[in-house]
């Protein structure tokens, strides 16, 4: 496993493995992570499985597969075997956390701040109607939520925090270690979503002492749309019975018992329906090429990039949305616009030059390189900014803007 980073030889020895970046400067890892070259063997062989072995497949990996990718995926964060299951996705997954907690008594407070992800919010707003008290603490200019004002927020009524460790719009990386702490110490769990950090910020489960982590594959981590995450803490599990759930849940599935749940003593109990094998399959093929590159090497690479594309960026008279320093953010660099200028627009000029790259409202661009983007990649996205905005040659695009 590569440590350290010495040159673009590492950067550049991945690029074989990801067909888009020969054509397109993709910097748009933080929303959806280039397709790995093993993505078809791994669909192929799903394919071909089906084909030939029809309904014996299930007890020859499907059944077991959200099992077995979570723990292939449970190296990524440290995390002991039997303690990572998978499903569709994080909407999903926050759904059944939340289905396994009282909100009837005096401890239940939920948690988060204002730079969560909306999904993740509308979850849990759900659940006042069965007695949660949702507290939202505020961010400062730039989006960054101070330590400080979050712990003090987490206090003895406090059941949960579903917090993200970094923030989608600026990059933010929170202090999860800080947060972990504080809750364990007055008895709240912790539900951190590392959608936007696992794949390259390094997360270690055990050192964190977090109560659970959930997060998906389809950014950093390189395993396309459908596959959800979820680890719970082992002595923690036993303690949950979510409501949402289903026959993957019980403790003898076939034998198709009536009555009430009878939860699996392992986190299978957080399962619900039959699995999109597919979808999972098709992940493990983006977490075999993370752990081969090394999340720590991958960190690495990303520091200087984004380090160095965010002093050109000051240069050349753009501002940075969000924590200026790098060991502060995440993997992705946001570009603030001015006022006048429409970040859709400048979106769309820029694919017209094959860069991809996304904008949300009230942040900028979202600029997010990987381990196999180049710096010479940076460099021309720094010099197509520059001819935008004084060419203003991105008013041509205003009306043709998508959105991703």
């Amino acid at each position: 496993m590569t440590s350290v980073v010495e040159s673009e030889d590492w950067a550049r020895s991945w690029r074989s493995k990801f067909p888009i970046v020969e054509e397109t400067t993709y910097l748009v890892n933080h929303s959806l992570g280039a397709m790995p070259t093993g993505v078809r063997e791994k669909l192929g062989g799903f394919m071909d499985q089906w084909e030939t072995r029809g309904v014996r497949s299930w007890g020859e990996g499907w059944w077991s597969a959200p099992s077995d990718v979570g723990d292939l995926l449970g190296k990524i964060m440290n995390a002991p075997e039997g303690c990572v299951v998978m499903h569709q996705n994080v909407s999903v997954i926050e759904g059944i956390v939340a289905s396994a907690l009282d909100f009837t008594g005096t401890r239940n407070k939920v948690v988060y701040s204002d730079q969560n992800f909306p999904t993740n919010m509308y979850v849990w707003e759900g659940f006042r109607k069965l007695g949660a008290e949702i507290e939202v603490v505020p961010s400062d200019e730039g989006g960054i939520v101070p330590t400080e004002r979050l712990l003090e927020a987490i206090d003895e009524t406090t059941r949960i925090v579903p917090i993200s460790h970094v923030c989608f719009r600026n990059s933010y990386l929170q202090d999860a270690k800080a947060i972990c702490e504080r809750a364990r110490s007055v008895g709240a769990l912790v539900l951190l979503d590392t959608y936007q950090s696992l794949g390259t910020v390094p997360v270690d489960v055990q050192e964190l002492g977090v109560d659970m982590v959930c997060g998906g594959s389809v950014k950093w981590l390189c395993g396309g749309p459908g596959a959800g995450y979820l680890y719970v803490r082992p002595d923690l599990q036993e303690e949950l019975q979510p409501r949402i759930t289903g026959w993957m849940a019980h403790a003898d599935p076939f034998a198709f018992e009536t009555g009430a749940q009878r939860y699996s003593a392992s986190a299978r109990r957080f399962l619900h329906g039959s699995p999109a094998v597919a979808s999972l399959l098709q992940a493990s093929a983006g977490y075999e090429i993370i752990l081969e590159a090394g999340v720590e090497a991958i960190r690495n690479w990303s520091l200087r990039l984004t380090e160095g594309l965010g002093q050109d960026m000051l240069e050349r008279g753009f501002a940075i949305y969000g924590p200026q320093a790098g060991t502060e953010r995440g993997g992705t660099l946001t570009i603030a616009l001015n006022e006048d200028e429409s970040g859709p627009a400048f979106v769309k000029s820029l694919e017209r030059r094959g860069i991809l790259v996304d904008h949300r409202p009230g942040a900028g661009i979202r600029v997010s390189p990987h381990f196999y983007t180049l710096e010479e990649e940076l460099a021309g996205f720094a010099a197509a900014m520059s001819e935008l905005r004084s060419s203003r040659d991105w008013e041509k695009d205003v009306d043709a803007a998508g959105v991703y």
